[in-house]
């Protein structure tokens, strides 16, 4: 009643009527951005890691040539009616799918690697038109390609893309509210699942891989329009707490000028300093390596050696299932930030570590029954490398100071993909 005899009282003063809605007008701008900045950074979650999550999908079939033309290389000659490798237990392909990985992971890690070195001083959206650009040529190179060779090169502009989009925008998170990490976790999240969800529906539909692949290609341009036209300018908003001049400085890492420039930036640190922050990052760089060398040696090393006969699913198949059971996992943990928060992710390793166990005895000893009891492991495999993510970035959110955060969130990227 106080807040509505107030309105009505500065409307009788000024004797007009627009004055009764200005003062709620601010609150509405700033929700509006807040909304419009939560699903900008989910959907540059979606799409910065979509690519890189259906190649490993597809590293099956990208190493059997399933699709290609011209290549029929999967197709056993021989008389034996089995559409599998009689002479393993395992049919495996001569390549491991490992070797995808590898083509996927390897460039990121250069990219963040040298990125505290000196990525920042290319501005933030030339790097995100070459993240979309090298995204929609793994799509149409892969999709195109006649030989392993040239799709591991598109798996290359896939792993670029992921690397320096992943720099970009965790980097970016740190001139926003805290609370858009939340959102681009659960939005790389759902590309995990989408995107092996996707490439298991479409090819389980009939489509062959390669068309698949082509009908993925308004991905590269979705993340382009949530960069330039969905997220707010930083000065919209309070990017957490902070006063007006603090946010002044911050405005230009949307713009064309380099983010080193301005005079506090965390690019501006001495070596010294950097290093200071670096050794103080590493209780939780840790923990997020040995939880994603686990997480890779199970998804890129044990799945295709997961083979089940006793079912109707095919070694292929059952391959996408495996990858695409893992990224629901992912994703419901990258989004439970608001519901479950741990502050030990050393516990998370230990966990994976576990698993990475139990999966490898299984593979030589054969003790799992059925492959329902497997699907339930990764699921589990999932869940907690989603935590470990998302529980990671979100502690260092909180335990840097303004000063060291942009860099902070720009070096612990590696941790993934060094694991």
């Amino acid at each position: 009643m106080g807040s509505r005899a107030g309105s009505q009282r500065r409307r009788s003063d000024s004797g007009g009527e627009e004055t009764d809605t200005e003062p709620e007008s601010p609150r509405w701008d700033d929700r509006t951005a807040h909304w419009r900045n939560a699903a900008g950074f989910w959907i540059l979650g979606l799409c910065n890691n979509f690519s890189y999550v259906v190649m490993l999908s597809a590293a099956h079939d990208i190493l059997s040539h399933q699709g290609s033309p011209g290549n029929q290389s999967h197709v056993d000659p021989g008389p034996v009616p089995s559409p599998y490798n009689s002479s393993s237990r395992f049919d495996c392909n001569s390549v491991s799918t490992a070797a995808v990985l590898l083509a996927d992971i390897l460039p990121t890690l250069v990219i963040k690697l040298l990125a505290p070195l000196g990525l920042h001083l290319l501005p933030y959206s030339p790097r995100v038109l070459i993240s979309g650009v090298c995204s929609a040529g793994s799509f149409i190179l892969v999709a195109f390609s006649g030989s392993v060779g040239i799709s591991l090169c598109g798996v290359v502009l896939a792993s670029i893309s992921s690397g320096l989009g992943e720099v970009t925008f965790l980097s970016l998170t740190a001139i926003y509210p805290r609370a858009v990490i939340s959102w681009w976790s659960s939005g790389t999240g759902g590309a995990g699942l989408l995107g092996a969800l996707s490439y298991l529906g479409l090819t389980q539909a009939g489509l062959s891989p390669q068309n698949t692949l082509l009908s993925m290609l308004g991905i590269p341009a979705l993340l382009l329009a949530s960069y330039f036209l969905l997220l707010t300018t930083p000065e919209s908003q309070d990017p957490g707490g902070g006063d007006e001049a603090e946010t002044a400085t911050r405005q230009p890492l949307l713009s064309s000028e380099a983010p080193e420039s301005r005079p506090d930036s965390s690019w501006n640190l001495s070596f010294q300093e950097k290093w200071t922050v670096f050794k103080g990052l590493l209780c939780y760089i840790i923990p997020l390596v040995l939880v994603y060398f686990a997480e890779y040696f199970i998804n890129q090393g044990l799945f295709e050696l997961l083979f089940f006969r006793n079912t109707s699913l095919t070694h292929a198949q059952q391959y996408r299932w495996y990858q695409m059971l893992y990224q629901a996992g992912v994703f419901i943990s990258r989004s439970s930030l608001r519901c479950c928060r741990i502050r030990f992710t050393w516990a998370l390793a230990l966990l994976q570590c576990l698993n990475m166990a139990v999966l490898l005895a299984d593979i030589w000893l054969s003790f799992l029954p059925s492959i329902y009891l497997v699907f339930g492991v990764i699921l589990y495999e999932g869940l907690l490398g989603g935590a470990a993510y998302v529980n990671t970035f979100h502690n260092i959110a909180l335990e840097t100071s303004d000063k060291h955060r942009e860099f902070a969130m720009a070096a612990a990227c590696i941790s993934d993909t060094l694991g």
